[in-house]
Parts: structure tokens; C-alpha cells; sequence
């Protein structure tokens, strides 16, 4: 099985993208059906680039993250509601609707299409990166849900959360923007519905539960022109079971009281029989509300996004601790200067948890650093010679970002 972007696919629907390429033709950015979710190297890539080092080099910070948790406050028993209890999709459907955007992409050789939702602000767009990577001028449309097209510009991107930031040129004065939700607050099993534009089909609504929390999940958006590299994204993502398909990339995930608690990000998928990939199983990824918070509040800022890191290079592993084995991510090198190395931080520790949350592998850690900002204190529990010890760590920005 493989985790895809199930980004801007070329397709015919209500909203076509401007231009359309054949599904092996060269573009400018990736083509969306090859962009294959390698589990296994994502985890090494996204491991090293995310958190510090590479081989022995320091890899890009820039090279990794993704998506998070979802949202439901404690009263998620209210708001709209059945009768006998259940959600009212209707009613938050009508609702919402109307902040849903559908995103048509031209990029110097094809084009492709994605979703996205107003947040903040009328007329500000979230997105997925992959979604606007490699747009041309002016290569950017967004329709609205009622038909009204408007040309919009890339505020900025972060290729390592997958996210983006979008503004319509001279936005209508009518607009409706989403409520974000706090996704520290989401619970598996409460009630998700998705709206975007998959495969073309805008304005889709598809609902169902959130079916697990922290996944570890690494993207890789693979390099499509000489000189390119791949870029991984790693989360700790919402697992969610709501159908979610090619083209909802970038668009909202809101809970029941039609709050947005996520922004849809990946899929898993089985490969085909013709070496292709299938659409929705009923595993699909968003990366959490509050790294999107955070995230692009800097992209509005700046337009580009610092990321925290720790500074350690890190494997998968299993460790004794009082009777019992646990999975952990074990520290290969720490990076001299780091914060981990001034938190003391060695080779061979073995970190279980951080901030109470249990860490299941490199990917798991990565991913809860993902979800904070540089000076961000967290304490991680570490395994060191078979004994657990709490180390407080305050994160950093790389100060070479190159680096």
C-alpha cells in the first residue's frame, strides 16, 4: 500500500483546469498520479531533513512535514444535529459551502486542479503547496461555489508542511470565511465531512469519521526536472475514512459544528494491475488546524515559513523498558550546536515520547516536532541504557537554512 498527494489531477469536470496535459506528459510540476508515497524512504528522507542531518550532512529543514490532527471541543455533542443525535450534514453543508473554493492551476507545461477554503480573512485562500507548485503568472484561478471565477496570487509556500497561501484579485464584497477549530480537541470516531473538488467534481461533499490521530504519514512529492530534488512532507496527521480522491487536495476537513479542523492532504492507495494507483480505500490524511494555524500565519507575514528542528539524525528501533519492548526513534548523530546536542542528547538514545505522546518511530517524532514553533520547550522521554529519563529540549530555527 502507498500514500499519494492526491493533488490537482487534469480532468474534465465542472472546473477544468485551463490546460491539460496527457497522464505521462513532462510538466513543469510533478505529474499528480505519479507522485508515489514511498513509506519506507519517505520515513529516511523525511527523518534526516526534517529533524536535523542527512548522511552526515546537514539536510535542508525545509525538506520535510505535512499534515496533523483534526478538531472537536468538548461541546462537539452540539451544534448542527439530527433529532436523534447525528450530524446534520445539510445544515453544515449549506453552511459552509459557500467559504469552499475549487483551484485551477497553469503551469508552463499543463495544468491540474485542487480545492481550497477561506480562512481569516475574504478572499485568503489555504491550500496544499502541491496543489500551486510550479504555477505560471497569473496562472491561478479560483471558483467559487456559486460559479464566479477570480484570478488569485501565491502569498507563499512551505513545501515542508504542504501548505499555501492564496489571495483573490479583487475579491467580490460578499465573501464568507470558515471558522478554524483547535485540533488538539479532535477524538477518533467523531463525525468529519470533506468538501473540495475531487477529480473535477467541484463542490463534493463526502463524510465519515476520523479513524485515527498522530499517523505518522510521508509524502513524496518526486523531482521532475533535471537539477530537482524530491521533497518529503511528514505528519503526524487525521486519518479519516470520509472518500476523499484526486483533486481535494488542499481542501477543507470541518467537524460537525462545520469548523475546519484539517486541510486534506494525502491518500493511501493500492497500486493496479496497469502500474497505476487506485483512488480512495477509505485512507485519507489531513494535516491538522493547528500547524496550519502556524504555518501560514508566517506565509501571510513573510511568505515563507520557519520550521523548528532538533537536530538529530534517527532510525526506527525496539527497546526494553521496565519488562516490557517498546518502539521508539532511536538518535543515530546529533548535530554539534544543536538544540539537542545543548539538551544532551547522545547516540543510542532511544525517544518514547514527547510531551506525554507516544512516539512510534522516526516518522512519529518528526511529526510531533512538526507541530511546533522554534522556542517551543518539550520534553521528550528518552531510553538510556535501559532506564527512562524526561530531557527538556527548547527547539530552534536552523540558522543556515541551507544547511
Amino acid at each position: 500500500m502507498s500514500h499519494e498527494p492526491f493533488d490537482p489531477k487534469p480532468a474534465a469536470g465542472p472546473h477544468p483546469p485551463p490546460r491539460t496535459t496527457t497522464r505521462g506528459a513532462q510538466r513543469s510540476r510533478p505529474s499528480w498520479w505519479a507522485l508515489g508515497l514511498a513509506a519506507v524512504l519517505a520515513a529516511v528522507v523525511g527523518a534526516l531533513a526534517a529533524l536535523g542531518l542527512s548522511q552526515g550532512a546537514a539536510a535542508s529543514d525545509d525538506q520535510a512535514a505535512a499534515t496533523v490532527t483534526a478538531t472537536a471541543d468538548d461541546d462537539r455533542g452540539g451544534g448542527a444535529t439530527t433529532g436523534g443525535g447525528a450530524p446534520d450534514w445539510v445544515a453544515v453543508a449549506e453552511e459552509v459551502e459557500p467559504t469552499v473554493v475549487a483551484i485551477d492551476v497553469r503551469t508552463a507545461s499543463g495544468g491540474g486542479a485542487g480545492s481550497g477554503v477561506m480562512l481569516g480573512e475574504p478572499g485568503r485562500v489555504v491550500t496544499n503547496h502541491h496543489v500551486v507548485a510550479g504555477a505560471v503568472d497569473g496562472g491561478v484561478v479560483v471558483t467559487l461555489h456559486d460559479g464566479r471565477m477570480y484570478q488569485a496570487e501565491i502569498v507563499g509556500t512551505d513545501e515542508a508542511t504542504d501548505l499555501a497561501v492564496l489571495r483573490l484579485v479583487h475579491p467580490p464584497d460578499d465573501l464568507r470565511v470558515a471558522e478554524l477549530a483547535d485540533s488538539d480537541a479532535v477524538r477518533v470516531g467523531q463525525p468529519v465531512a470533506a468538501i473540495g473538488n475531487p477529480l473535477g467534481l467541484s463542490n463534493t461533499l463526502t463524510t465519515g469519521t476520523v479513524s485515527a490521530l498522530d499517523r505518522p504519514t510521508t509524502t513524496v512529492q518526486q523531482a521532475q526536472s533535471p537539477g530537482e530534488q524530491a521533497v518529503a512532507s511528514t505528519t503526524n496527521a487525521i486519518q479519516v475514512d470520509a472518500p476523499v480522491n484526486p483533486g481535494n487536495s488542499g481542501g477543507p476537513l470541518f467537524d460537525a459544528q462545520g469548523r475546519v479542523i484539517g486541510i486534506n492532504s494525502s491518500i493511501a492507495s493500492l497500486p493496479t494491475d496497469s502500474g497505476g494507483q487506485a483512488g480512495s480505500i477509505g485512507l485519507g490524511f489531513a494535516i491538522p488546524s493547528d500547524v496550519v494555524d502556524l504555518v501560514t500565519s508566517q506565509l501571510d507575514e513573510d511568505g515563507v515559513a520557519e520550521h523548528a528542528y532538533l537536530g538529530v539524525a534517527l532510525d526506527d528501533t525496539v527497546v526494553a523498558v521496565d519488562d516490557a519492548r517498546r518502539a521508539g526513534a532511536e538518535v543515530l548523530t546529533v548535530e554539534p550546536g544543536s538544540p539537542a546536542d545543548q539538551a544532551g542528547l547522545r547516540p543510542g538514545d532511544v525517544v518514547i515520547a514527547i510531551d506525554g505522546d507516544h512516539v512510534s518511530g522516526a516518522e512519529s517524532l518528526i511529526g510531533f516536532i512538526r507541530q511546533h514553533a522554534a522556542g517551543d520547550d518539550v520534553a521528550l522521554t528518552v531510553v538510556r541504557d535501559g532506564t527512562p529519563t524526561d530531557v527538556d529540549v527548547t527547539l530552534a530555527v536552523r540558522e543556515d537554512a541551507e544547511s
